[in-house]
């Protein structure tokens, strides 16, 4: 069964996270899928932009904690964490507008999705929160750096250092979530795009590539290495493992 699903559709590629058993988390598998596809929409011309969105009620709740809880070390935490990190650089830096349809809860490495993409649009049920720090981690996928140069520096901490969850009128004040959609969020989303992303592809890839210009002149991947390193230091704590322990027991119960 295919983990990423994906339709396209007069140049725009849908991308679905569907392990809604899991409520969508990321394992090894959909980053291969992720990778594979970042690749096929970097080299196809026809693909105008890429919209991720999740199956079911969930857009994304981060790393499957079940699966990457056997990572014990930092030395076993790094490579997944390295790897994650990577294809979200290429999605950051994909030369297409990239949209994030959040249409339910984005947590923890899902927030680092969201905020690798130009956009963010949110059902009105929607959640958000960087709550890693609850599992007394950090972001490890290089999310933290790609929040401080979307968002202010005080709205960027907020998220950070809270690890809180926020409504989406909240995440909209806090420059998080670019709009609300009510209703069919991915007729909505079509709409936008209609009516904001209208120019040939080279135009829009030209505006995208001056924007990835100025990330790495502010060395973006090597700010994400950094994070990453920090978080796999911490991944080996017996905080972080107690922490997710005792969120697994939790849902066991």
């Amino acid at each position: 069964m295919q983990k990423i699903i994906v339709e396209r559709e007069q140049g725009i590629v849908w991308a679905t996270f569907n392990r809604p058993e899991r409520r969508n988390a990321i394992d090894f598998d959909v980053m291969d899928e992720l990778a594979a596809l970042l690749a096929e929409v970097r080299q196809t011309r026809e693909d105008k932009a890429l919209v991720l969105t999740g199956a079911g009620d969930v857009f994304c709740s981060g790393g499957d904690l079940q699966l990457f809880h056997g990572l014990y070390t930092k030395e076993e935490a790094y490579p997944m964490l390295k790897k994650m990190g990577d294809i979200l650089y290429e999605l950051m830096t994909l030369p297409k507008p990239t949209i994030a349809l959040l249409n339910g809860a984005a947590v923890g490495g899902g927030c680092e999705i969201a905020i690798a993409c130009d956009y963010r649009f949110a059902a009105s049920t929607a959640m958000v929160g960087f709550v890693q720090g609850h599992l007394a981690i950090t972001t490890g996928w290089g999310g933290a750096a790609m929040l401080f140069e979307k968002l202010r520096h005080d709205q960027a901490m907020t998220f950070l250092c809270s690890a809180q969850r926020f409504g989406t009128k909240e995440a909209e004040q806090l420059g998080f979530v670019h709009e609300i959609f009510e209703g069919d969020v991915k007729l909505s989303c079509q709409k936008w795009i209609e009516s904001m992303l209208s120019p040939r592809v080279e135009v829009l890839s030209a505006y995208k590539m001056a924007a990835v210009r100025g990330w790495n002149a502010a060395y973006l991947k090597e700010r994400m290495d950094q994070e990453i390193k920090e978080c796999a230091a911490l991944w080996e704590s017996p905080a972080h493992h107690a922490a997710v322990a005792s969120f697994l027991h939790c849902k066991k119960v």
